[in-house]
């Protein structure tokens, strides 16, 4: 009992010591402080009517979380978790499923799968790719266990596993930013504290095949974290560096080129709508792009390289079509108009001619929602102009060979050493 009353004055603030049933002067003190809170007489020790008002209005709040033990026997884990939160929805190997219950917007995954340390560690990197571990928070990994903290203004996540006689075994727990924090730190006190693992007893690799729909954005029926966006751009230099659009990068989190390797924006032009990207670590690229600084012949072929469908597809892919302009539509110098039809995600791709050599970066649509280009109508960013953005952020245009001539199946190779795949994340 003094034991409670000790955890019901540190509910309510009062009592930052620990629980030790000893009620020495931290404890008179806590006492005071909350009969002070309450309304009475601040004497330091409590009546039998206000250690019942204390507990009563303890238990209330303990009530509306809901603790309870739960021995989930196909997991093979028993825990304490918070069933007025959290309700058991499904398995979904290699998770046990408690989404929120009635708008608490908490949710408790249990994990179970057969596996060794390896399989711990592939664990381990598959829960930082799921949206319920956000990036921002500690990583703590040992031999045999790890724990993922995340925090964004959306959710605050903890997650335990570790491997034990040939089973991996953990919870996860997400609860609502902004939501109450003494309930989230009694909750997941609770939580660590009742962990246990059932031994010979956990979750198959797979359920009735039929009985799960697939996706490719989703592992065990969670959300993979995906990019806000996808766009292209290409390698113009050995040190990995990246045209793209300025479009791709517009008001990004952070950004990467495959998905994999962060960079920054180390130059950008709004006027042109390109922007040159820096890798934060060093990348050696296959190839890297080849510029025609001649001016090219109208109704000449040309190829347009990029992530089509913002990363959907593995590799980049090659639209054709006829260089309509050398100017923009308005007259603009710096500008080509294109007869093709590109995809949403292949704004910041190069635009090859049949020598292999770039004459220009392909822009997103116009932002102007009042008006809609023709179909197969499309423009680009000139060679010209951006050999001398290149010049201004301190590169260069590597000049492409013009005597050349390149069947499709050799276009398509360089295409595939120099595009990049953009992608702009909002964490």
């Amino acid at each position: 009992a003094r034991a409670e009353l000790q955890r019901a004055l540190q509910w309510f603030g009062h009592y930052g010591g620990r629980i030790d049933a000893a009620f020495g002067p931290g404890t008179r003190r806590a006492m005071a402080s909350w009969q002070e809170a309450a309304g009475h007489t601040p004497t330091g020790i409590l009546t039998s009517r206000q250690r019942a008002e204390l507990l009563a209005a303890y238990h209330a709040e303990l009530d509306a979380i809901g603790l309870e033990h739960v021995r989930d026997e196909t997991a093979g884990i028993e825990i304490d978790l918070p069933l007025g939160l959290v309700r058991f929805d499904r398995y979904e190997p290699p998770f046990a499923h408690y989404p929120a219950r009635e708008g608490s917007g908490v949710s408790v995954l249990l994990i179970s799968q057969a596996g060794d340390e390896a399989t711990l560690m592939g664990l381990y990197d598959i829960m930082q790719t799921l949206e319920i571990v956000p990036l921002e928070g500690e990583r703590e990994r040992r031999r045999n266990e790890f724990v993922l903290t995340g925090r964004n203004a959306r959710i605050i996540s903890y997650t335990y596993a570790r491997v034990s006689d040939g089973a991996i075994k953990g919870f996860t727990l997400i609860w609502p930013a902004g939501g109450d924090e003494r309930r989230r730190e009694l909750v997941l006190s609770r939580m660590r504290e009742s962990f246990r693992p059932i031994p010979g007893a956990v979750l198959p690799d797979r359920l009735d095949e039929g009985a799960l729909a697939q996706s490719i954005d989703l592992v065990s029926g969670l959300k993979i974290r995906r990019p806000a966006r996808g766009r292209s751009g290409f390698f113009v230099d050995n040190r990995g560096r990246v045209l793209t659009a300025a479009e791709a990068v517009e008001g990004c989190d952070r950004v990467t080129l495959d998905e994999t390797y962060p960079a920054a924006v180390a130059a950008i032009d709004e006027a042109l709508g390109v922007a040159l990207l820096e890798p934060r670590e060093a990348l050696a690229p296959l190839d890297f792009a080849r510029f025609r600084l001649s001016t090219p012949r109208i109704s000449s072929e040309i190829a347009v390289a990029g992530y089509s469908f913002e990363g959907v597809l593995p590799a980049p892919t090659l639209t054709f079509g006829r260089l309509a302009d050398v100017r923009g539509l308005r007259g603009e110098e710096t500008l080509q108009r294109l007869a093709l039809a590109p995809e949403k995600g292949d704004a910041g791709g190069p635009v090859f001619d049949l020598t292999g050599s770039v004459i220009g970066l392909l822009l997103p649509p116009p932002a102007d929602a009042t008006r809609r280009l023709p179909a197969g109508v499309s423009f680009a960013v000139d060679s010209a102009a951006l050999a001398e953005f290149l010049t201004r952020a301190g590169g260069w245009a590597e000049p492409g060979d013009p005597a050349r001539s390149l069947a499709p199946e050799e276009l398509t190779e360089i295409a595939a050493q120099v595009t990049v795949l953009v992608s702009c994340w909002m964490d």
